[in-house]
């Protein structure tokens, strides 16, 4: 069952949020980072990407960076940027992409559900990111970022969601630079909030969407902080961490597509044999990029010609869903054995370009730089969770999730 409990948020001005509220810190470099941030000392990027105000040469992972965030989030507390509430609340947050809607409930979630995989995980971390959130969330004493979570939508919450958007003003609400639409509801209806507590509880899982790291982090500084204080009570605040809680059917998968930079010492013609083997290989007619439309296709762009690749029936003999996905057998077919990119998570001959960039994006990187691009189809949402469900993991980079959570609109305090 999910634990999910409402929290003295510290929040902007409503005033301010539309300048406060940023991009993930996980989303841009350095440089993008700066850029963003530039002309406006309310961003959150002070916080969450805080190396942006130090020197240039400074580490990135260096201990100064996250005590000029700490610095940096006590200067916005002082000078009232952001404030925290004086009761526990539940959230809605909803985002608007052109024509979808997502709306989730802003809420805390267990670390022990989390540790217990009651939350479910579908991708594995690295422990250098893991690091970085570690870092930054136990010096600043607070969730700075919020995770991405979802669950098999429920009529009921959803219905009585609904019913309290429709009838109460929004504390927050603007469009951000990149026009997607934002609106946040405080839900301060005592007797709401204890049947959404109730509803949730009779949810079988959560599972993240997006923020995998943020959630091993969050996970990390609940548990050294029970080690610093063993007496501190079940409730405490760092036994729990903050959580957008979408249902299944508000979200969207888009493509994340690979680029590798060359074809591993092999000519173009041996490489198209060697694709040839494990998929039905045709040039795309035309001059468009060739977008896959079903499971089972991949979009390849090689030497200034789109093809088309459909996977041989043999590829999935026997395979789980998991080994079934597009995404594992390109790697198990084409990327591993051809191109010699055993770990895509490591090897730097390979990138990775959320589809919400467009097909050109990849032609684009190919035209300049030589190698070869992948244009997937994604999974879907019933895929992510069913592998979920059974324990299993997708391969790095298999799903990109639009809109993007908008980083200091919530803080989580530790204490």
């Amino acid at each position: 069952m999910s634990s999910v409990k409402p929290f003295r948020a510290i929040r902007p001005k409503p005033e301010l949020a539309a300048k406060v509220a940023s991009l993930p810190y996980d989303v841009m470099n350095r440089a993008e980072a700066a850029r963003m941030a530039g002309g406006n000392p309310y961003s959150f990027l002070h916080i969450g990407r805080s190396e942006i105000d130090l020197p240039d040469e400074t580490d990135v992972y260096a201990r100064r960076v996250y005590e000029k965030a700490r610095e940096n989030f006590e200067r916005f507390l002082a000078e009232g940027v952001l404030y925290r509430e004086d009761e526990p609340y539940f959230y809605l947050y909803q985002q608007k992409m052109g024509d979808r809607i997502q709306t989730g409930l802003v809420a805390t979630v267990s670390v022990d559900e989390y540790l217990n995989n009651d939350i479910k995980k579908h991708e594995l971390t690295r422990k250098t990111k893991e690091l970085d959130r570690i870092n930054n969330f136990d010096v600043v004493d607070a969730h700075t970022e919020p995770v991405f979570l979802t669950y098999r939508g429920h009529d009921e919450i959803a219905r009585k969601m609904k019913a309290y958007r429709e009838t109460h003003a929004p504390d927050i609400e603007f469009v951000s630079e990149d026009d997607i639409g934002h609106v946040v509801w405080t839900i301060r209806d005592r007797e709401l909030t204890k049947e959404i507590e109730d509803l949730f509880d009779r949810v079988p899982a959560l599972y993240i969407a997006d923020g995998h790291h943020r959630s091993a982090s969050s996970a990390h500084v609940g548990v050294k902080r029970r080690e610093q204080y063993p007496d501190a009570p079940a409730d405490a605040e760092f036994n729990r961490f903050m959580a957008v809680i979408f249902p299944h059917t508000d979200l969207w998968i888009y493509d994340y597509n690979r680029v590798v930079s060359s074809l591993n010492g092999l000519t173009e013609d041996a490489f198209l044999e060697g694709v040839s083997a494990s998929f039905e290989l045709a040039r795309h007619p035309g001059d468009e990029p060739f977008r896959p439309t079903a499971k089972g296709e991949i979009g390849m762009y090689l030497n200034g010609i789109w093809y088309r690749l459909k996977a041989k029936e043999h590829l999935s003999l026997g395979k789980g869903l998991a080994d079934r996905l597009d995404v594992s057998l390109l790697q198990d077919h084409v990327l591993a054995p051809l191109l010699g990119i055993g770990d895509p998570r490591t090897d730097e001959r390979i990138d990775f370009v959320g589809g919400i960039r467009g097909l050109e994006a990849l032609q684009q990187r190919v035209d300049k730089d030589g190698g070869v691009a992948f244009a997937m189809y994604p999974p879907s949402m019933e895929d992510l969770m069913t592998i979920a469900d059974e324990g299993l993991i997708m391969p790095p980079k298999s799903t990109w999730f639009e809109p993007k959570l908008r980083s200091g609109l919530f803080v989580h305090p530790l204490s």
